[in-house]
């Protein structure tokens, strides 16, 4: 079916800039653009649909590429213990934390989990996403991790968005593997992934490197288990200390290297070599309280695409708003509006190999788009928290949450 949206201006977010067309005119067929440029070069055509926008800024749907959508329990007590001046090292030995989660992850059923989640997701529908990445990472044995990224395929074929999920197993180490990590990443390495990987369930394989998780070598064993199942690979990476696992990331041709605080100048440049987009995750920043800023003027000098990403997970960054992030991206990390908006759609496409498909408004892509009644496309990352009026279109047709 041929539809015609007119009356609007569109910031298209080809190569990463608003690109932006003034009065401008999109023709879409069936889930697909056929065409978009100014409104008085629109095809003449026997239209099916005709859409008039009212004026609106039209922007490709927002793209979430870092989530940790579905897990079990809640953390907001350990949250108000951290203000009440209890330590994380406290909270832990006392069985708190990641375990925690862990814990009642395992102990929740896979339609729980769905429920949970799926309101969580809501929430990030609500606030214009289109496409969204679910990671596992909280059920650490097999069972729980195939409960988990079963839960990430049944949200994408329940909700009007389109899920990548990604194992991220190596994510800390279970309690059966206390002191044996090596162990734990052998298991992962010759009976989760491959047993995940048969059962169509893992789009992308990922693994936190630092020094309270997985070591370099640890994550390599697992990068090429992942490329001998024909995976790509993504990383957690710098966020509290510098190991290069984002260089190891490049060496491995990886869709993204995630958080990034610590990483070197070197590292940037191995990313930038190697086609490696930085997600940078300012609500974990923000959460943490932390100091040391992503070496921005290196991302930039070196020409690596920064995506932008809620991290939503109960303990560091219970975001449930991609537009906030965009916020805190320009004034925790002074990122342009240009650049946060490209860091949520196009780059963030591109950290999940969607960048052919998705997360700008060109000929071929897929017809994902939200027109928003603002005054400029600034306005995404100026207004803090809220509504904002909005049209939502996936793959060509109206959606509602």
């Amino acid at each position: 079916m041929k539809t015609l949206w007119h009356h609007c201006h569109v910031a298209t977010m080809a190569q990463g800039k608003y690109s932006i067309i003034e009065d401008a005119a999109m023709v879409t067929v069936g889930s697909l653009i056929e065409w978009v440029g100014p409104r008085s070069q629109a095809p003449t055509a026997d239209y099916a649909q005709v859409h008039d926008l009212q004026g609106a800024w039209v922007t490709p749907g927002l793209i979430d590429c870092h989530t940790h959508t579905v897990f079990g329990g809640n953390r907001s007590g350990e949250f108000e213990q951290r203000l009440e001046g209890v330590s994380y090292a406290d909270i832990a030995a006392k069985g708190g934390g990641i375990a925690s989660t862990v814990r009642a992850t395992r102990a929740a059923t896979e339609d729980g989990l769905f429920a949970s989640a799926e309101k969580r997701l809501r929430s990030l529908l609500r606030d214009g996403v289109t496409t969204v990445e679910i990671k596992s990472g909280y059920g650490l044995d097999l069972a729980n991790e195939r409960k988990m990224l079963r839960v990430a395929r049944r949200l994408g074929e329940a909700l009007p968005v389109s899920v990548r999920a990604t194992c991220l197993a190596a994510h800390a180490l279970p309690p059966e593997y206390k002191d044996r990590a090596d162990a734990y990443i052998e298991h992962i390495c010759t009976e989760m992934l491959p047993a995940l990987a048969a059962e169509g369930l893992v789009d992308a394989v990922d693994a936190f490197c630092e020094y309270l998780a997985f070591s370099p070598e640890q994550v390599e064993r697992v990068f090429k288990v992942a490329q001998q199942l024909g995976l790509p690979v993504k990383l957690h990476a710098e966020q509290l200390s510098s190991l290069h696992g984002s260089s190891l990331a490049a060496r491995y041709q990886a869709l993204s290297a995630d958080h990034l605080e610590f990483m070197t100048e070197e590292d940037a440049i191995a990313m930038a070599a190697a086609g490696t987009v930085a997600v940078l995750l300012p609500g974990a920043f923000y959460f943490l309280r932390e100091t040391q800023l992503p070496p921005m003027e290196a991302l930039r000098k070196h020409g690596v695409k920064i995506a932008i990403a809620s991290d939503l997970n109960p303990g560091t960054s219970p975001a449930l708003s991609v537009r906030l992030m965009l916020n805190m991206a320009c004034t925790l990390f002074r990122m342009t509006p240009e650049e946060a908006l490209a860091g949520a759609t196009q780059h963030a496409a591109t950290a999940l190999g969607l960048g052919d498909t998705h997360g700008s408004l060109e000929a071929g892509k897929v017809a994902d788009f939200v027109a928003w009644q603002i005054d400029r496309p600034a306005d995404l990352a100026y207004w803090l928290g809220g509504e904002l009026d909005k049209r939502v279109v996936r793959h060509g047709a109206d959606v509602t949450v």
